[in-house]
C-alpha cells in the first residue's frame, strides 16, 4: 500500500487513526481515493459504505464532497438519461462519456463502469475488451457486471488481467424477460440459488457484489458467510453497503417508485417552482433587471 492509498491520514497517530473518505468526522486531509481494498477493510471493522449512481460532473462532484464512497455510472442511465424505458437499450459507446465525466469530477470515490446489455455475455473475452474501454476511455476505477455463476469465467479472466470486478446477483435488470419481470429473488428454496451464486463470484476473484430485490434474511445470510462486502438495492439493511439511484433517492423523478425507495429530498418541486419563477419574470420583463446588463 503507497501513502496515498492509506485509508490512515498521515497527520494521525496511531491512537487516533483518522476516518478513511467518509462521515462528518473526516477532516478533508484524511480523504484519499478510495480502493477496492478499503471496502473489504471497512467490511472488516463493521462500517457500512454508501454508493450512488452518477452521470455527470455536478452530481458526481457533489456526492463526492458529500463523502459517498462509490460511485456507479449505471446502465440505468438509459432510462435516467436517454429516456428509455429500461436499461436494456444502452450502449457501450452512451456510456463511455459519462464515465468520463464522474471519473474526472470525483477526486474521492471509487468509480464503478457499468457494463451494458450484450457487452460481456457472450465472452471472456468479450468482457475483457469492454472492461479495458471502461477503463482506458471512461476512467472508471472498476467495472460492474451482471449474473452469478455463469459469469466466473469472465471474472476470472478480468481479474486475471487486473480489472476489479464488481458482481450483481439476485433480481438482475438486463435479465428482467427472461426473469418474468421486476420480481423479487431468493425467496424459500430459491435462497440457496443466491447463495451459490454469492460465494461463487467471491470465488471468481470479484471484490464485492451487489444483491438486488433478495429477501431481507438470505441478503444478511450472504453478508455473514462472504468475505468480500455485500451492497443492497431492495435487500435489507444486513448488507455492508446500499446503492440506490440518485433520482430516485433525491426525488427528481416522480411517479411510482420501489418500494425499497427512500426519498430524501424533492429535487423535482424545487426545479418546477425554481423554471416557473423564471418563466414568469421573463414574460413579465422583469429579467433581467438593471443588476444584470451590462
Amino acid at each position: 500500500m503507497t501513502p496515498e492509498d492509506s485509508p490512515v491520514s498521515t497527520q494521525s497517530t496511531p491512537e487516533e487513526a483518522a476516518p478513511y473518505g467518509t462521515g462528518p468526522g473526516a477532516p478533508p486531509a484524511a480523504r484519499k481515493r478510495i480502493r477496492t481494498h478499503h471496502l473489504r477493510e471497512m467490511k472488516e471493522r463493521g462500517e457500512k459504505f454508501a454508493m450512488l449512481t452518477a452521470y455527470e460532473q455536478y452530481a458526481a462532484q457533489t456526492f463526492d464532497e458529500a463523502g459517498i464512497e462509490v460511485l456507479l455510472v449505471g446502465d440505468s442511465a438509459s432510462n435516467n438519461v436517454y429516456g428509455n424505458e429500461t436499461s436494456l437499450p444502452v450502449t457501450v459507446d452512451e456510456l463511455l462519456p459519462l464515465t468520463r465525466a464522474v471519473s474526472r469530477s470525483a477526486p474521492h470515490a471509487l468509480v464503478v463502469g457499468d457494463l451494458p446489455f450484450g457487452s460481456y455475455q457472450s465472452s471472456p473475452e468479450q468482457a475483457y475488451a469492454t472492461a479495458v474501454r471502461f477503463l482506458k476511455e471512461g476512467g472508471a476505477h472498476c467495472v460492474k457486471l451482471e449474473g452469478g455463476r455463469e459469469m466466473v469465467p469472465q471474472i476470472e479472466l478480468l481479474t486475471r488481467g487486473g480489472i476489479p470486478v464488481m458482481a450483481h446477483i439476485g433480481f438482475t435488470p438486463q435479465s428482467e424477460h427472461a426473469l418474468g419481470g421486476y420480481r423479487v429473488q431468493g425467496r424459500g428454496e430459491a435462497a440457496q440459488r443466491v447463495l451459490d451464486d454469492a460465494k461463487a463470484v467471491e470465488a471468481a476473484g470479484a471484490f464485492a457484489v451487489v444483491m438486488e430485490m433478495v429477501p431481507g434474511d438470505v441478503a444478511a445470510q450472504v453478508t455473514r458467510e462472504l468475505s468480500i462486502p455485500t451492497i443492497g438495492i431492495g435487500a435489507g439493511n444486513g448488507c455492508d453497503g446500499q446503492v440506490l439511484v440518485w433520482q430516485d433517492a433525491f426525488g427528481l423523478r416522480t411517479g411510482r417508485m420501489a418500494k425499497f425507495v427512500r426519498q430524501y429530498a424533492d429535487l423535482h418541486g424545487v426545479l418546477l417552482e425554481a423554471a416557473r419563477a423564471y418563466a414568469d419574470d421573463v414574460r413579465a420583463g422583469t429579467f433581467p433587471g438593471p443588476e444584470h446588463t451590462f
